[in-house]
């Protein structure tokens, strides 16, 4: 079918589900009034999302309050008022706001609040319920440190209130002492059709940021649709930097000093690319790292040096010392990169150790070394335990050069590589699988690009509590910032001194700053110096954190957390409850790490959702990145039932005419697994209770399923094949291909999101991903459960989940103690498909009936 024609068909698809409602209910709610408001100060930028909305209806409805936040910022009020009473959210430890949590999840009224929805974007999601013609207001305020990248600050504002409001404002005030050399707007709320309902204004230390649109405008500009605006406003920045030895702030007690010193010499650089060519990497992601290495070695100055590793199973050099970026190098260094191609496991030890080596064998001075990882997946061949290789690796480093690693995609284990980061003075950073995935790529490179200064030490007297002061390198067009507290307010001036080293000479600045020189600002945000060195150390200690153990590491966390209640920050320690006024309602919002996505509030039968993105939607047609579920070991257990980790999971291997399966043992390290003869359509998971069935049936010659399919309350049925995916229920009826990304929601708690080649689904108390898989030749579906419910007995082929074993025998003949009973094992080589990159592991391979204590003849199923 023409790709052209398919697109129109699946949009219609949509739209006839979308508008099943009747058209009359969109004027349910009214969005009145919808104001942004952000004031920047010194580069800290706090940001205040205000909506108010009415209930039209004669009856009580539950309304959504839905808004997108950056990332890097931390949630610091939330409050709604209702007939003039207010109800506010309230910061507390994760373990007491879980108690309240818990009391309420008993009566099926609570969800988490923020999840992650992209790159830079998390989304904070409420309800409330309220009475007939009534109205409510939300309050939602965050706060961050804007970070300078590539010369420039951005603030991010994203507004989508889906309903074109009457009285819709975004104000924004930026506050530099030094001046603002320039300012630009960018984003989809800033094309053309909008430019007249922007307003820049700009004087010597402020601009102002007003963007005014009519309701015409929300509804006929080219981002938008008959539900209003949908899109961001970026707004990036600089300020003037005259004096060399940086900018100091002071104000009510505390200090902030920005330090980026500019007209310095480059310093040449010693860079090797440690890039992960394993089978995983098959398909764009290989392409898109070609084409990025490729553009970074035009850009590699004459007088630096570079080594190319290419590594799967092995290692391959391109040199095994490092070579000048001469032209002749370069060429020759390209035509290696033009041939680099998938193939084999993942040996990151070695890789990453064979860097160290290269830099090590060219030592020189008044340059700056630089090792780049990237990968996307776990180490699975060589070592492979984490802690042994993050160990080898610091070892081997000695702190004298940083460690950046870029995880590509989703499958790879992002919290070994920025443990090994931080361990390595470096930081890591997930490139998405996007079609620019090889500019994401570049992007990075040109942060490291330039360095212009290394062994930074940065001291002051008459503070205390600094902010991380000593740093490997500085790099053109980032900055350093120190904060800390004036420890005698009758102190007149502060000292600075910062000691560095420049192209091989050591270089100082000295300066003072008079004490009572206070910024002005406005009365609301008087504290804004002391927040921002809150935030700047409850960051630091995150970091900090995960760096160290015993004692050490749980005073890092209390200090931490200790910031994060005084400030009311919602950070990785802390929780927001929020109570509503429905007999003690209670949501706890808990900010989502890298990648992960919190919980969904669940979906009343008839609500609408404002401030956000409708309940049934259509995707961008080109291919995103899942976010996938917490994998994390050791999750705590959700609103919904347990969430399964690596701790509980199934995998499968190519073994012969059989489906592998694996679980994980409580107490042991090593997995069991079982066998399942092909073909079968087999029970995979049931819980009758809660009218919920998984079914699959298995291929007739090969590894995996060929169709798998979802029975909810006997009115959701989700039928996927390899090729298709089909939903129904009493109302909608959805076919599309896989590539098509979409996703659905409906009552009942089901929510289906799919990207090219994974579909997450949830119903009710269950969350079950399904992969599908190309690859050795064949295509095939692979599912993966993530979430029980908590008080569930699930049964079927993945409902076991508390499986255990002790080792009797493990000479010539290992036996395991299953249940009381010795089982004989056999100690296998297996792969895991629950993982796009299905990387080898090891396991106990038993006798089906043993481990799951039943015959197969259980669990086979004449229908799907």
């Amino acid at each position: 079918m023409d790709r052209g024609v398919l697109k129109v068909i699946l949009l219609a698809v949509f739209l006839i589900s979308a508008t099943s409602d009747p058209v009359t209910k969109t004027q349910d709610v009214n969005i009145y009034s919808f104001y942004i408001n952000s004031t920047v100060t010194s580069r800290y930028a706090t940001t205040i999302i205000t909506s108010r909305v009415a209930n039209r209806l004669n009856e009580s409805q539950e309304i959504f309050f839905e808004v997108k936040i950056p990332k890097n910022a931390f949630i610091s009020k939330f409050r709604m008022t209702i007939d003039g009473k207010s109800y506010d959210g309230v910061v507390k430890e994760k373990a007491d706001a879980q108690q309240q949590y818990s009391r309420a999840v008993s009566r099926g009224q609570s969800a988490g609040l923020i999840k992650s929805v992209g790159r830079t974007l998390e989304e904070f999601k409420t309800s409330v319920n309220v009475a007939a013609l009534s109205k409510v207001t939300f309050e939602l305020t965050y706060e961050e440190l804007l970070k300078r990248r590539l010369g420039k600050y951005e603030l991010l504002i994203n507004a989508q209130p889906m309903q074109a409001v009457k009285d819709f404002k975004i104000n924004v005030h930026i506050h530099e002492k030094p001046g603002i050399s320039f300012l630009e707007l960018k984003g989809d709320l800033s094309t053309n059709d909008l430019a007249n309902a922007i307003k820049t204004t700009r004087a010597d230390k402020d601009a102002w940021v007003t963007f005014f649109p009519t309701r015409v405008q929300q509804k006929s500009c080219k981002n938008c649709d008959k539900n209003g605006l949908k899109g961001d406003l970026l707004i990036t920045y600089d300020v003037e930097r005259q004096n060399p030895n940086g900018e100091m702030t002071v104000s009510n007690g505390y200090f902030v000093h920005n330090f980026a010193p500019s007209g310095l010499p480059r310093i040449s650089k010693n860079v090797v690319f440690i890039i992960d060519r394993s089978g995983s990497m098959r398909g764009n992601k290989i392409v898109q790292t070609r084409l990025a290495l490729l553009r970074i070695l035009s850009d590699l100055a004459e007088d630096d040096h570079f080594g190319l590793i290419t590594f799967d199973s092995k290692i391959k050099l391109w040199k095994r010392e490092l070579l000048k970026a001469t032209e002749a190098n370069l060429e020759d260094a390209k035509s290696f990169v033009k041939n680099i191609v998938d193939r084999g496991a993942t040996d990151i030890n070695a890789a990453v150790l064979e860097g160290v080596k290269m830099i090590n064998r060219h030592p020189q001075e008044g340059t700056a070394s630089i090792l780049i990882l990237l990968t996307d997946g776990d180490p699975t061949t060589g070592e492979t335990n984490t802690e042994r290789i993050m160990s080898n690796v610091r070892k081997a480093i000695e702190s004298k050069f940083p460690l950046y690693c870029l995880g590509f995609g989703y499958d790879v284990n992002f919290d070994f590589l920025t443990k090994m980061s931080l361990e390595n003075n470096g930081v890591a950073r997930r490139i998405y699988e996007d079609s620019d995935a090889d500019l994401q790529l570049q992007g990075f490179y040109d942060e490291v690009a330039v360095p212009l200064l290394t062994d930074i030490q940065l001291n002051y007297i008459g503070v205390s509590n600094l902010t991380q002061n000593n740093f490997a390198l500085y790099f053109n067009g980032s900055e350093i910032v120190v904060s800390g507290q004036i420890t005698d307010n009758n102190v007149e001036s502060i000292s600075t001194e910062v000691i560095a080293i420049s192209k091989g000479n050591k270089v100082t600045y000295h300066d003072a700053v008079i004490t009572k020189d206070v910024t002005d600002v406005l009365p609301e945000h008087e504290d804004f110096m002391e927040r921002l060195w809150a935030y700047l150390t409850v960051k630091q200690l995150l970091d900090k954190q995960v760096l160290l153990e015993g004692p050490e590491k749980e005073a890092v966390k209390n200090e931490s957390l200790k910031l994060s209640l005084k400030y009311q920050f919602v950070t990785p320690l802390t929780s927001m409850v929020v109570t509503k006024p429905q007999e003690g309602d209670v949501e706890v919002a808990d900010k989502p790490k890298e990648g992960k996505e919190s919980h969904r509030p669940p979906v009343s039968g008839s609500h609408r959702i404002l401030s956000g993105t409708p309940s049934l939607k259509v995707m961008s047609s080109r291919p995103v990145s899942p976010m996938p579920p917490d994998r994390a070991r050791g999750h705590r257990k959700g609103s919904r039932g347990r969430i399964i980790g690596h701790d509980v999971t199934m995998r499968t291997d190519a073994g012969g005419n059989s489906n592998r399966f694996m679980l994980a043992a409580d107490g042991q390290s090593q997995p069991l697994c079982f066998d399942v003869l092909l073909h079968h359509k087999l029970r995979l998971l049931e819980d009758s209770s809660r009218e919920f069935y998984i079914n699959g049936e298995s291929q007739t010659t090969r590894r995996g399923f060929s169709k798998i399919a979802f029975h909810y309350k006997k009115t959701h049925n989700l039928t996927i094949t390899t090729n298709s995916i089909s939903y129904r229920n009493d109302q909608d009826n959805v076919d599309l291909l896989w590539g098509q990304n979409f996703a659905l929601s409906y009552t009942d708690g089901v929510d289906l999101i799919t990207t090219h080649n994974k579909i997450n689904v949830s119903m009710g108390d269950f969350s079950v991903s399904v992969l599908l898989h190309k690859n050795d030749g064949g295509v095939y579906l692979w599912p993966a459960v993530q979430q029980y419910p908590q008080d569930g007995s699930p049964t079927g082929i993945f409902g076991k989940y508390n499986i255990s074993y002790e080792k009797a025998h493990e000479f010539n003949n290992p036996t395991l103690k299953i249940m009381d009973k010795n089982v004989n094992a056999t100690w296998a080589h297996v792969k895991d498909f629950t993982k796009h990159s299905t990387p080898n592991v090891h396991c106990w391979l038993v006798p089906f009936d043993d481990v799951m204590n039943r015959k197969i003849s259980d669990f086979i199923v004449t229908q799907i």
